[in-house]
């Protein structure tokens, strides 16, 4: 299992990049997807030698100036840029993110607990580091009861998405949602963070090559924001788009909701909460 996370993300990024994002002319002969590593090289003014040991691995500690000269060259995102950052602190033997072995908070403060509550009936969900569940409203529950990621005594998100089968029926999407997932979990010092590598460890027996593969070519970058797709067993077929509000960093977690991206879905949400005459009749 790879560990040059910082390679693998310098890699993927500059493979996402078109040549005419960065004022070059279109070449019809180019056979590598995105920009040339000697491309790359001339925008951050670094030797193509010089990029190709940081995506290899063999060099994996970049001045704070050659830093920003790479994430102006491959055109990265402020938190792209704290992503970069925080892979090349993670490099560092003496690196203690979150608390070197200190297991991810399950605690739920109170107010972080009042504001799911006044988040009713809206979908939203509370998961820490390892993607456990913590807290949620009771829209979560109607929203994803049925489809059985609460159904294991500590309800993992990761852990149902990648290994119980039931989540390939209930994400039409399964392919990107798994892939979002390993990204959230390769986000920050992933191995190098003890409870973080004992899930990974579990994860690499119970879901084998969907899980591994992912976190050889997956950079732990997640969406922050984006359109889910559901098939719901009650209510049928759902858009939900969804939100990630990140928690101060001390607590390292995350309140994700669920909003209707369409007006068929919020028809549908809204008979989760009251369901129709005949059905209660039934």
């Amino acid at each position: 299992m790879s560990d040059n996370e910082l390679g693998l993300f310098l890699r993927t990024r500059r493979e996402a990049i078109t040549p005419a994002e960065v004022g070059l002319p279109a070449d019809p002969r180019r056979r590598v997807p995105g920009l040339r590593r000697s491309e790359v090289a001339a925008l951050a003014r670094v030797s193509v030698e010089y990029v190709t040991r940081l995506e290899q691995g063999r060099d994996r500690r970049p001045s704070p100036q050659v830093l920003s000269a790479l994430a102006g060259a491959l055109r990265l995102s402020a938190g792209e840029r704290a992503h970069l950052l925080r892979l090349t602190k993670a490099s560092d033997p003496g690196y203690n993110c979150l608390g070197g072995g200190t297991r991810p908070a399950r605690a739920v403060r109170p107010t972080v607990r009042a504001v799911l509550d006044r988040l009713e009936p809206t979908s939203a969900v509370l998961l820490n580091r390892l993607g456990d569940v913590l807290a949620h409203t009771s829209g979560y529950q109607r929203l994803m009861g049925p489809v059985g990621l609460l159904d294991a005594a500590q309800p993992n998100v990761a852990r149902f998405v990648l290994t119980d089968e039931r989540a390939r029926q209930v994400y039409p999407d399964w392919e990107r949602v798994a892939d979002e997932e390993v990204a959230a979990l390769k986000q920050g010092p992933f191995r190098a963070h003890p409870h973080i590598a004992a899930l990974a460890d579990d994860l690499t027996i119970t879901a084998g090559e969907e899980f591994t593969r992912r976190v050889e070519t997956v950079p732990g970058l997640p969406s922050a924001s984006g359109v889910l797709r559901l098939a719901h067993p009650i209510v049928g077929p759902l858009r939900l788009a969804y939100e990630v509000l990140e928690l101060p960093a001390d607590e390292d977690q995350r309140i994700v909701v669920h909003l209707p991206a369409d007006t068929e879905t919020a028809a549908a949400l809204d008979l989760l909460v009251t369901p129709p005459l005949h059905a209660l009749a039934g």
